[in-house]
């Protein structure tokens, strides 16, 4: 089948039958493909064919080549889809799920009605589809729309294809933009980068230059600008200083720093663009000129313009407190609970009740789920009304158990709409007399300041975490910003570990890393250490750890009781490999179970999944990013999978949504943070240098309940408990609290 067209290069057809590897990131695919030769033979092909889906006919460009071990291959360089010709071809084309409606069964029906003529029926006469037997009008039309839509996206595609635009984008980009896709993909590629969800820069400036958008263009730099801006905020700054702004620029788009800084001047000068403002040095230098992007600086006034209204009020909604006798008060909470609270304890207690923003933090073991519980008790005692709420499903649950009393999500609690607008804000504030917010070293700025826009005036706010744990994974670090030195925000640290909690080797020596001494390894029934240095093999001892030695042993199961939690996702013992890993250990593939495989991944009913994107359109009120559950359906006709969220919500996915799931047999620790696990697995190994530190390590051993098991080298745990994160992040909300930058100093 193959005919010269240059020298050495090839051209093949055939029909894509099962892609046997494919890495997502740098789309280099494995794939099996039948050329019609007959005999059942396959042919291997390999190069860059993501997007490509099996059922479908391929026209593939390359070389035929050689593999020592797998023989005869052909190297693709480009392809394009062709619509198959013969009746095989074609029922394989229809039954593959490419098309919405159609299974299988379906394809074979409507194949035997039709024959060659199939495709060119539903291309031209769609309505004839009724004649098949067991197909309504429903379905008929049904079909016919997922046709017209496959072939608009097809074109799409095939233009996107040119400039290396892989098909789960090219659907998004048609989702967006319907039939003006190519129009803006033309004229306004870098309009991409902020409208469609998983492009950004990079993607729309390679798109641009293919177009051909001049390198030097003002319109190029800005959007490099914004970009660079909107990566700061991933890695949690809410701003960043103008001259390692400008620097930036120049480094990614190399321009002129002239271009850069006119530029920047432009984006100043336009509302939408970015704000400047003079800000004391985070780091304790001199003060620097901030860059913002517009969100984030309406978001940072906005928080502590709400924080002093309420702490400023007159009003108070639990004026019972204000002349309570509190010997009398905590001698009934103590007959009620069985037993009495720590001095510390009682300050907490009297200022959640008393102040109107107050925040209680401190380690495991120190009592802080107790004194919420008596706080709780307390309030609801004196007819109160309690709103209680976490940043994650999964500390919900936990706060709810521990007070006995309802509790949600943030994101539930404000009902937060599509395009992220809350149902409850400053005009429509929560019905509460105290809001309790529990994991509070998780809220980001974004979050913080819709939370406390819905707190009424004379409402009582308390906010409970760590601050020795990471902070958001969202941009700033609110909770430690209002423990600041000099902040006008009350607060209580908890220091003194109780009894109980001593006999437990996870909270001793959680603690014992936090203040800087290696974790006891030997000798304690909760906390174990698996010593393997090189990172390869450490990768496939956390696998045995989670998958089998634990559940043997201690009886845990490995998908809901055991989580492994690793510094970062690349690399042998990263998140990535390890979750491909433990898949295949607790959840492999069986002849009968169906599976989808979606870019590099392949999804199974069993798997455990997590959201990494806020999708408001998902669900009652939204999925958001690092909510997990487990796959129960998947629906090749109807190319929908479900997944069961842990706060017990069944959510739909279309197949061409699975970008925002990922598997979460393993999560890097920063994903973890909110969540509390029977048991953890987590691999310190040397390939992770560069995270290794205390914080990591603390936030991971401490969302252990019973058992925690480190695998990996000694000279990385050591490296880990030794190394204090300098970077502060760059946030004015301390400074802005404090008084330390007059309020309307904008420029």
């Amino acid at each position: 089948m193959g005919t010269d067209s240059a020298v050495g290069t090839a051209v093949i057809e055939g029909v894509l039958e099962r892609i046997t590897y494919a890495n997502e990131e740098s789309g280099y695919t494995v794939a099996r493909v039948d050329t019609g030769r007959g005999g059942g033979d396959l042919l291997t092909v390999v190069g860059s064919l993501l997007g490509a889906q099996p059922g479908e006919s391929l026209r593939m460009e390359g070389r035929w080549g050689s593999h020592p071990q797998f023989g005869k291959q052909f190297t693709v360089e480009n392809y394009s889809t062709v619509l198959p010709a013969t009746i095989q071809g074609i029922r394989r084309y229809l039954g593959s799920g490419l098309i919405k409606g159609i299974g299988p069964k379906i394809a074979d029906r409507i194949v035997e009605h039709f024959g060659v003529s199939t495709l060119d029926v539903i291309e031209d006469e769609p309505k004839r589809l009724v004649e098949v037997p067991g197909l309504g009008p429903k379905r008929t039309k049904m079909i016919g729309a997922a046709w017209e839509e496959q072939k608009a996206i097809k074109e799409v595609m095939i233009f996107l294809q040119g400039v290396g635009v892989s098909t789960s984008i090219a659907v998004r980009i048609y989702k967006k933009y319907a039939d003006a896709s190519i129009s803006v993909v033309r004229n306004q590629p870098y309009r991409l980068a902020a409208d469609v969800w998983g492009i950004g820069f990079l993607t729309a400036d390679k798109i641009a230059q293919s177009v051909g958008i001049p390198h030097d263009s003002p319109e190029r730099v800005k959007a490099g600008l914004q970009y660079a801006l909107s990566q700061s905020t991933d890695q949690g700054h809410c701003f960043l200083p103008e001259d390692r702004l400008i620097a930036e620029g120049v480094k990614l788009l190399q321009v002129d720093t002239g271009l850069v800084i006119d530029c920047l001047a432009e984006l100043a000068a336009d509302p939408e663009g970015v704000v400047r403002e003079p800000v004391p040095d985070p780091q304790g230098g001199p003060p620097l000129t901030a860059v913002y992007l517009v969100p984030f600086h309406r978001a940072e006034l906005s928080l502590v313009g709400q924080l002093r209204r309420l702490l400023q009020t007159e009003e108070d909604r639990m004026p019972a407190f204000r002349d309570v006798d509190w010997e009398k008060a905590l001698g009934w909470l103590a007959g009620k609970t069985g037993a009495t609270l720590a001095p510390e304890q009682r300050d907490a207690v009297k200022l959640a009740l008393t102040r109107r923003v107050a925040v209680l933090t401190g380690g495991p073991g120190c009592g802080k789920s107790f004194t919420v519980r008596s706080i709780v008790e307390l309030a609801r005692a004196k007819k109160a009304k309690v709103v209680l709420a976490a940043p994650t499903g999964r500390a919900a649950k936990r706060l709810a158990e521990l007070t006995g009393a309802d509790a949600s999500t943030v994101h539930r609690l404000l009902e937060l709409k599509p395009g992220g607008d809350a149902a409850y804000d400053r005009e429509r504030p929560l019905d509460a007399d105290l809001v309790v917010v529990d994991e509070a070293s998780m809220l980001d700025l974004l979050l913080a300041n819709k939370l406390v826009k819905a707190v009424a005036p004379g409402a009582h706010l308390l906010l409970v975490g760590d601050v020795d744990q990471l902070p958001s994974v969202g941009a700033g670090e609110v909770l430690r910003d209002l423990l600041a030195e000099g902040g006008p925000v009350p607060a209580v640290r908890l220091t003194r570990i109780f009894r109980q909690a001593q006999q437990s080797g996870v909270v001793t020596n959680a603690h014992r890393i936090n203040t800087g001494l290696p974790p006891i390894t030997e000798g304690l029934p909760d906390f174990f250490l698996f010593a393997e240095e090189d990172t390869e093999e450490a990768g496939r001892l956390t696998v045995d750890v989670a998958a089998r030695r634990i559940p043997a042993r201690f009886g845990l199961d490995p998908r809901r009781d055991i989580q492994v939690l690793a510094p970062m996702h690349r690399g042998p013992a990263g998140a990535g490999t390890l979750n491909g890993l433990l898949q295949q250990a607790i959840t492999p593939a069986r002849p009968q179970l169906p599976e989808k495989r979606f870019g590099g991944r392949v999804f199974r009913v069993g798997d455990k999944v997590t959201q990494i994107r806020n999708n408001y359109d998902k669900g009652a009120n939204g999925v958001f990013n690092g909510t997990v559950g487990v796959v129960t359906g998947l629906d090749l006709d109807e190319q929908r999978l479900t997944v069961r969220t842990d706060e017990d919500e069944e959510v739909a996915y279309e197949f061409s949504e699975l970008d925002e799931l990922v598997h979460a047999y393993a999560v890097t620790i920063h994903r973890s943070q909110g969540s509390e696990y029977p048991a953890v697995v987590i691999p310190v190994t040397t390939g992770a240098w560069m995270m290794l530190q205390r914080n990591l390590l603390y936030t991971a051993v401490t969302r252990a309940k019973k058992l925690v098991v480190l695998v990996g080298s000694r000279k990385a745990l050591a490296q880990a408990v030794r190394t204090v994160s300098a970077g502060r992040r760059y946030t004015a909300v301390a400074a802005r609290l404090s008084g330390r930058i007059p309020v309307g100093n904008i420029t």
